[in-house]
């Protein structure tokens, strides 16, 4: 059940705790990335918020500082075909669970930014606006936004007529352009509307 911002200072101590968060959800291609990252009691992290909130120097700036203090942390992926065959939510959620079960024994809760958590083998809780209040949730967003930016620079060298490394897979001007013009790549998420639409259109 998701948590209001407004209740989190009340929540009880919940032991060694894992922040999660994922980015990509809304992008037309590439996959959809998870991060789990437990940092210490009194870690501080200059500049840490929400990835979203950061520019690009600034979240690779903090993404050094969030490796370097954290106890541990861990990034899933899951591919733009899982994608096509399970929908976005479960494919997040699947990333979410791999990044969780990736980190070493002991972690004792997790909380997830946003409304639904996966299954996992310890207690969980959503939080409603957790990336940019929960400093563990940020600094989930924030590896999992630059773990994906760097796939997509990867597939850019791939497949350079789409630009990846210039809009992630998102829906740009310029991605769509592309997209209309060289039809959908091998990145390409073809449940979703408009890359649906291209291949429509070349099959009419």
């Amino acid at each position: 059940m998701p948590v209001s911002l407004e209740l989190l200072p009340t929540l009880p101590d919940l032991g060694c705790v894992a922040g999660v968060d994922e980015a990509g959800r809304g992008a037309l291609a590439g996959p959809v990335s998870a991060a789990a990252v437990v940092l210490p009691a009194d870690c501080s992290i200059e500049g840490l918020t929400d990835s979203k909130k950061l520019t690009p120097a600034q979240r690779a700036r903090v993404a050094v500082q969030i490796r370097a203090s954290a106890r541990a942390y861990a990034v899933a992926f899951v591919s733009a075909q899982e994608i096509d065959q399970i929908n976005i939510l479960q494919a997040s959620l699947r990333a979410m669970a791999e990044a969780v079960a990736r980190l070493p024994d002991g972690i004792e809760h997790v909380l997830v930014d946003g409304r639904h958590c996966p299954e996992l083998p310890c207690p969980a809780t959503a939080v409603i606006g957790g990336d940019a209040r929960v400093a563990c949730i940020s600094a989930a967003s924030v590896l999992a936004k630059e773990a994906r930016d760097a796939w997509m620079r990867y597939c850019d060298l791939q497949e350079p007529c789409y630009r990846f490394a210039r809009h992630k897979g998102y829906p740009s001007a310029e991605h769509l352009r592309a997209l209309s013009e060289h039809g959908p790549g091998r990145q390409h998420r073809r449940s979703y509307a408009p890359v649906r639409a291209v291949l429509e259109e070349q099959a009419a």
